[in-house]
């Protein structure tokens, strides 16, 4: 199952997420990530969160690979948002 994990970071993190940034791109080469990346701010340059859509077995799964975030064990965000996803486009899968 898909689960889309939707993070938002708290305020002036930038520098933090900076320097966690290479150990949460190890995490990620490890788990079954489909794809991720920043969520941008209103400048659209500067990271506000992350999405990720991640394939695991269920819910708990997908909780336990987000706890692990070393972004999340940095203390970055200041919401997490995991919700169950659909994969449509491409594949047009049902």
């Amino acid at each position: 199952m898909l689960y889309a994990i939707i993070c938002r970071d708290r305020t002036n993190m930038l520098e933090r997420r900076q320097q966690t940034r290479p150990a949460h791109l190890e995490y990620l080469t490890h788990h079954p990530v489909r794809f991720a990346g920043p969520l941008l701010g209103e400048d659209e340059s500067n990271p506000i969160g992350s999405i990720l859509f991640v394939d695991c077995a269920d819910r708990s799964a997908a909780e336990a690979f987000a706890a692990e975030d070393p972004y999340r064990l940095a203390g970055l965000f200041d919401q997490v948002e995991i919700q169950a996803f659909r994969q449509v486009i491409p594949g047009m899968e049902s």
